[in-house]
């Protein structure tokens, strides 16, 4: 299983370290693997968060996200993205990005660290987005009960995560961007730009999140009628043709997962920047770790784990809200990369810990439902 899983990781790993060292020798090597390693730890929110929506579709969709997914990964967000960030900022055509960031690595970096306020702006309202939505939901599971349960209520306002996403975007506009980081350790008034991209990602959330749900429920309505006619079918001794709503269903159910994977890369993209300029060991060592996010998610789906430990999820969306103000911040301030990616990690280990505390007080009271009240 754990082979099968993650086989390709495997072989991709070693093909990426070969050309690592083939390319710039040992030192290449070593980068790539690191950027690898901060790659996954960035990201293992995102496999949890992913295997939530992955559970959901069959197993061709599933081999869609680990082959086309990947390339859009790998090659979308971790080579393609960062050239045209610089293109789009720098207002120059992208084969001439391509050629600074093969040729002056040092005045791309500069590049990429100035379009970096709409970039956080970008990703961390569709982060927040994904945070408040969860939060605000009614569940039957709760783990942090003091939090979820009064945020719950609240969440019967109608499009209340929308007003305190356009809050928080306008006071990070008002004030992290008035003074945003720029390269040189200089400061710059980005407020139109983070306004803008940050109403781009709230925009791209609602409508990609929307179609999403739309064609997920949808579905369910149909295989609800199709049971239906199964049945009359039987009494009637004839046919029934096979749904044909799942494939538009999971089409955007893949198109939302591409799009949470390309928001929770952003970091990772912005990040890497601060251990090498070189756009092919940058492409080779993302690429390795995104990898394993994806084999994790499909791993976590088989192994059923979301099921068995019911508060991943929620830590998993905790560490995106954390995320999505991390990022906010990052627009004024250096905030170093292992600290975001611990803050995930922490998170999540945390939930774990807590969904094992709850399985072993429903094996000892008999297997009866309960709920742990609270996180600790």
């Amino acid at each position: 299983m754990l082979l099968k899983t993650f086989g390709w990781s495997f072989v991709i790993t070693v093909i990426g370290l070969a050309v690592a060292v083939i390319y710039d020798g040992w030192t290449a090597l070593g980068i790539v693997a690191i950027l690898g390693v901060l790659e996954i730890s960035l990201s293992f929110d995102n496999a949890v968060i992913n295997a939530g929506i992955l559970k959901k579709m069959n197993a061709f969709w599933q081999k869609i996200f680990l082959t086309v997914g990947v390339l859009i990964a790998v090659f979308g967000m971790r080579l393609i993205f960062p050239v045209l960030v610089v293109a789009i900022s720098a207002k120059i055509n992208p084969i001439e990005a391509v050629k600074l960031a093969v040729n002056e690595k040092d005045h791309y970096q500069q590049l990429v660290t100035d379009a970096h306020p709409s970039i956080a702006a970008f990703g961390g309202m569709f982060l927040m987005m994904i945070f408040l939505d969860f939060i605000f939901e009614d569940r039957d599971v709760q783990w942090l009960r003091w939090i979820e349960r009064p945020l719950a209520k609240l969440g019967k306002v109608d499009m209340l995560s929308v007003c305190i996403a356009l809050i928080v975007l306008l006071i990070a506009s008002m004030t992290f961007a008035t003074h945003a980081h720029q390269h040189g350790g200089v400061h710059a008034d980005k407020g139109q730009t983070v306004l803008i991209s940050g109403i781009a990602g709230l925009i791209t959330y609602l409508v990609v999140g929307g179609l999403s749900g739309y064609f997920e429920n949808r579905l369910e309505e149909e295989e609800e009628r199709e049971q239906e006619a199964e049945e009359a079918a039987r009494k009637s001794g004839s046919n029934v043709a096979a749904v044909v709503l799942a494939g538009k269903a999971a089409f955007f159910m893949f198109l939302y997962l591409e799009v949470l994977d390309a928001s929770f890369s952003f970091d990772g993209v912005i990040g890497a920047f601060a251990i090498t300029n070189d756009i092919v060991l940058m492409a080779l060592g993302l690429g390795i770790g995104a990898m394993y996010v994806r084999s994790l998610t499909v791993y976590l789906v088989r192994q059923g784990t979301l099921d068995d430990y019911v508060f991943l999820e929620h830590g998993a969306h905790y560490a995106i809200g954390a995320l999505s103000v991390i990022l906010l911040v990052t627009i004024q301030y250096e905030i170093n990369e292992v600290i975001t990616g611990l803050v995930g990690v922490v998170l999540i280990a945390w939930s774990f810990w807590s969904s094992v505390r709850r399985n072993q007080r429903i094996a000892a009271e008999g297997g009866g439902e309960t709920e742990v009240p609270s996180g600790v």
